[in-house]
């Protein structure tokens, strides 16, 4: 039986994040610890009633969309890097970010709750969201049932190895302000995933990359098994 049945979702708010593009965002959550970021409600769900009680969880599930896919569709099997990019799965055997409805899911820790011009806003920690992501609901998590020690991740059973992150004496004087540890610790953590394209790695590579996280395009290189990063240019 087909049902013609369709739904409609709206945002119960949006994310500012240092991800300002898809390109080097943690494919995992926690991976980069140090990222911080902030829910900020809105509409009906941008009220102290919605949230109250939330602070007594560390964590929280955050249901979101993939908003820069929905138009570029979706296809039955996906290449994950973790796979080197060759091998196809279903796309409901991994988490790719082209899905038939485009939701995600993250489990992320919760910092604090605030009001600041009029607006709810929740403190993150460890998010894997570009900035402006639409989040679409906010659950809980509930160790005694969401933790299961048991389970088994297939070919993800094991987080990736990470690579070594140095920074050159000219990119670490651009770090010179108030925020230049909290900056330099989610630099070296998001470089520290290598995240170019699964067939890049491995292999000879004299590009540089650039990445946009919060203000800078960062410019960085790998040198043998290690990365380094050149520019810290303004965005």
């Amino acid at each position: 039986m087909t049902s013609q049945q369709q739904f409609q979702i709206e945002p119960v708010g949006f994310i500012r994040s240092p991800y300002k593009e898809k390109f080097a965002v943690p494919r995992q959550p926690g991976l980069v610890p140090s990222a911080k970021a902030t829910l900020v409600l809105q509409g009906e769900a941008n009220t102290p009633e919605s949230v109250r009680g939330i602070e007594q969880f560390s964590h929280l599930w955050l249901l979101f969309l993939f908003d820069q896919n929905l138009s570029a569709g979706w296809r039955p099997t996906v290449r994950p890097p973790r796979l080197g990019g060759n091998d196809r799965i279903g796309v409901f055997a991994s988490r790719a970010t082209f899905r038939p409805n485009g939701i995600g899911m993250s489990a992320i820790q919760l910092l604090g709750v605030r009001q600041a011009q009029g607006q709810i806003q929740l403190d993150l920690a460890g998010v894997d969201l570009v900035d402006g992501t639409p989040v679409i609901d906010i659950k809980p998590y509930i160790p005694y049932s969401d933790s299961l020690p048991q389970a088994t991740g297939g070919f993800a059973a094991e987080s990736p190895a990470l690579l070594p992150v140095e920074f050159t004496a000219h990119a670490q004087n651009q770090l010179n302000h108030q925020e230049a540890d909290y900056h330099k610790a989610v630099i070296t953590e998001v470089l520290a995933q290598d995240p170019r394209p699964a067939y890049k790695k491995g292999k000879p590579d004299d590009k540089e990359y650039g990445v946009l996280l919060f203000d800078y395009n960062v410019r960085f290189q790998f040198e043998e098994d290690r990365v380094v990063v050149k520019n810290l240019e303004s965005a």
